[in-house]
């Protein structure tokens, strides 16, 4: 498939990371993961992640013991110690309409952008694990109305943080002529906290098109990558919308391909195979529930949710050299940041950015001196 070239070729891309605010790792495996979820381990890697070439951070969002996650963080008061702890890094606290009301949220947004000088994101979730809305006595909405809540949930977000006397009248939420004040910090080129969301299905495609900054993405080959920005810059071309683009990998960089895959093979040999099935079976409704088979984990088969984002689908897997071509190529496909996980955060993230993020940046420089024109 061929799609408009990136408009972003002269930007730099984004780094992102995983924060690993949860027990687990980022694999559902029995084999050692050197991370822990504890705080002082993840204020240590947050100082090393911004100070690696990492612009931004993801803190997750479990509030149920659930498939190799035995402990859990809140993503919103750790992101907001992370944020205290750090002088550049950007949080993104992941959040759940119906679990949280928008107003809160941007009165806790407001305050902790306040706090950082401008580092507050969030990414709106709208859901995918039932047993957390039902245990906590609220209902679950069938998989289109989630997102319709969710729209409501980002206009209501947009509308307090970039001005007073806000009214909002929806399905889900309602606004009375409401002011926060303050307002959040001002940062030169930001309307206000940058918004992400995710999703595969048409019902989030369309939702990024309409008022999404940013719209992740689950780990993709280069086919199906390209065939969901194409999708989504559409519906956002038809709404005169800019929405930018990440893609979820977890890396694996070692000195050769061979050691590298092999580590691949070992952390899928040894799958905690009751908690990925499980795990499966939770998000087979967040996956099939869509009309078209469009929704997140439709197609995700084992293998892939060992990686419960499927990040081993970006196949971010060999020599630094490797991993950046492969980087460079989804650049040009329309990624504007990359979300990782790892295996051994501390080592492997600073291995990263040591060796990977560098060779990305002599290979953007090649890139944007190219013609425009389609993809190779």
């Amino acid at each position: 498939m061929t799609a408009a070239p990136n408009p972003h070729l002269d930007t730099p891309l984004e780094f992102a990371y995983w924060v690993p605010n949860v027990s687990g790792g980022l694999v559902t495996s029995t084999i050692e993961q050197r991370t822990d979820w504890g705080f002082d381990y993840n204020t240590e890697l947050a100082r090393l992640a911004e100070h690696s070439g990492f612009s931004y951070a993801l803190s997750q969002v479990r509030y149920a013991s659930s498939y190799g996650a035995a402990q859990q963080h809140d993503p919103a008061a750790f992101s907001l110690g992370l944020l205290l702890a750090t002088e550049k890094l950007k949080l993104i606290v992941a959040a759940h309409p119906g679990l949280w009301h928008p107003g809160i949220l941007a009165k806790f947004g407001i305050t902790a952008d306040q706090l950082s000088g401008g580092r507050f994101a969030v990414n709106i979730v709208s859901g995918w694990f039932a047993g957390e809305f039902t245990g906590l006595g609220e209902p679950w909405l069938e998989h289109d109305e989630r997102y319709r809540r969710t729209e409501e949930f980002i206009r209501i977000l947009r509308g307090l943080w970039t001005g007073p006397n806000f009214t909002f009248r929806g399905d889900f939420y309602r606004i009375n002529d409401f002011s926060l004040r303050p307002q959040p910090a001002e940062v030169p080129g930001r309307a206000h906290p940058e918004i992400f969301q995710g999703g595969n299905s048409t019902a989030a495609r369309k939702l990024a098109g309409r008022v999404s900054d940013w719209y992740l993405s689950n780990g993709k080959d280069f086919e199906g990558f390209t065939e969901q920005v194409a999708e989504v810059r559409g519906y956002a071309e038809q709404n005169g919308h800019a929405v930018r683009f990440g893609l979820n990998g977890f890396a694996i960089v070692r000195d050769t391909e061979q050691e590298a895959r092999a580590l691949l093979r070992e952390i899928i040999d040894k799958a905690d195979t009751g908690a990925v099935e499980g795990f499966r079976e939770s998000v087979r409704q967040a996956g099939q529930a869509t009309g078209d088979g469009k929704g997140m984990w439709a197609d995700s088969d084992f293998e892939d949710l060992v990686q419960y984002n499927d990040g081993f689908r970006t196949r971010l897997i060999g020599t630094p050299e490797q991993v950046a071509d492969r980087i460079i190529e989804y650049k040009r496909r329309g990624a504007n940041l990359i979300l990782l996980g790892f295996l051994h955060y501390l080592e492997d993230l600073e291995h990263f950015g040591r060796t990977v993020i560098p060779i990305v940046r002599e290979k953007e420089r090649e890139l944007a001196a190219e013609p425009i024109g389609a993809l190779r």
